[in-house]
């Protein structure tokens, strides 16, 4: 199944480029601010956090890229936005140093290597029906929709272009609905001169915009780490982002079902395997957890990358090389980035993401039997809530199955 060269530019189009760089728009903008927070709980110095950039977009751009050029599918893996949330708070009450960290990074990525090589995890979804991983996923990107909706308040006339644009191009244009309003919405920042301050509003106001280089730190082993840090790391890492990640895989159609006779898809096991290998490999220079990417993924896989769901492996492609980029510009990118409005990277994502919240629900509510029990998945999820450090993507399956037992057995 691997791509020769002149097959990927074959399936290359405008709108699987555009749906990649939003995917990294989206990942990079929302989240990164958290990343520096965790680097500077631990210490870090300015060459260090550049480091993390370079070993976090080297990984997940390597990681996305390869994996979506050898299977032909849109493979897509992310930082761990919660576990970096981990890291900051157990910084801030511990004292951890930064190389007792990268012991923890280390010591999570080779329990992620376990669950990804002995296929606990894969099996486990197995027993997640599909109704309550499609009302997973879209408790998990309704949140986005919503955010869309509510930057009308703060940036009307950016909103609404954008929308405007993007209706349009759903009328005439429906391949390239989504790169219209990203254009549309780029020429209207250009023009109101509106690129100024979102650096320093997220405290990077210093941040360098030169070339990222590795920094090597060597891990120190403490238990203490590996308790308060490594495991939280772990846990999270599978229940908030891999969870939602599988999710996102399956609810998109793009399960690997050779094992019940039916088509080759993604892998969840081998990739799980891939981004623990990979956090392994990197976690001495800064990478402290990659995942399969849920948010960033449904931008890859929905029908607005393209209309063949066999061209969208290209969209994530892409998606891999832009994180490259990241990785090795990482000032400079990120610099350029972060001065984009809020309501722009809000807007584009919810847009983007519209109809796979739609199809997401259809799914979620088809089967009358498990629609009550997908509707508190969906809720719950959406609701955000977490619990003893666990995000609500987790609870919102524990939720929706006890739910589910609970009818199965008034029905018996």
């Amino acid at each position: 199944m691997r791509v020769t060269p002149q097959r990927f530019w074959r399936d290359l189009s405008l709108s699987t480029v555009s749906a990649g760089f939003v995917a990294v728009l989206v990942g990079i903008t929302s989240t990164i601010a958290l990343v520096f927070q965790a680097a500077q709980s631990l210490g870090a110095s300015p060459e260090q956090m550049a480091s993390w950039i370079w070993a976090l977009g080297l990984g997940m751009g390597l990681a996305t890229l390869l994996p979506s050029l050898w299977w032909r599918m849109p493979v897509m893996v992310a930082w761990s936005t919660p576990g970096a949330a981990v890291l900051a708070t157990a910084a801030a009450q511990s004292g951890f140093t930064l190389p007792q960290a990268v012991g923890a990074f280390i010591a999570s990525a080779a329990l992620v290597m376990l669950c990804g090589a002995t296929g606990w995890f894969e099996r486990a979804m197995r027993f997640i029906p599909m109704p309550l991983a499609s009302a997973l996923l879209a408790g998990v990107l309704a949140r986005f929709g919503l955010s869309a909706v509510g930057s009308v308040s703060s940036a009307p006339v950016l909103v609404l272009l954008m929308v405007g644009a993007y209706l349009a191009g759903r009328r005439w244009l429906p391949r390239y609905a989504i790169p219209l309003a990203l254009l549309s919405a780029m020429l209207f920042v250009a023009a109101q001169a509106m690129l100024a301050g979102s650096a320093g509003q997220n405290g990077l106001q210093n941040w360098s915009a030169g070339l990222a280089w590795p920094v090597w730190v060597t891990p120190q082993w403490s238990w203490h780490a590996m308790v308060s840090m490594a495991l939280p790391l772990f846990v999270v890492t599978m229940a908030s982002q891999n969870l939602p990640g599988v999710a996102t895989i399956r609810a998109t159609g793009f399960e690997d079902k050779r094992a019940q006779g039916g088509e080759a898809g993604i892998p969840v096991s081998p990739m799980i395997t891939v981004t623990g290998l990979t956090t392994l490999l990197l976690a001495p220079f800064g990478c402290f957890s990659l995942s399969l990417s849920a948010i960033t993924a449904a931008i890859c896989m929905g029908p607005e990358a393209h209309s063949d769901r066999l061209r969208r492996y290209t969209a994530s492609a892409m998606c891999g090389f832009f994180y490259i980029t990241v990785g090795l510009f990482g000032g400079a990118v990120i610099s350029l980035l972060l001065v984009l409005p809020k309501e722009l990277v809000a807007t584009i994502a919810g847009l983007a993401l519209l109809g796979t919240i739609a199809n997401a629900l259809q799914m979620a509510l088809a089967d009358e039997h498990r629609r009550e029990a997908a509707i508190i998945t969906f809720l719950v999820t959406l609701s955000g809530v977490v619990v003893a450090g666990v995000g609500s993507a987790f609870w919102g399956i524990v939720a929706g199955l006890v739910a589910l037992g609970v009818s199965r057995l008034h029905r018996t």
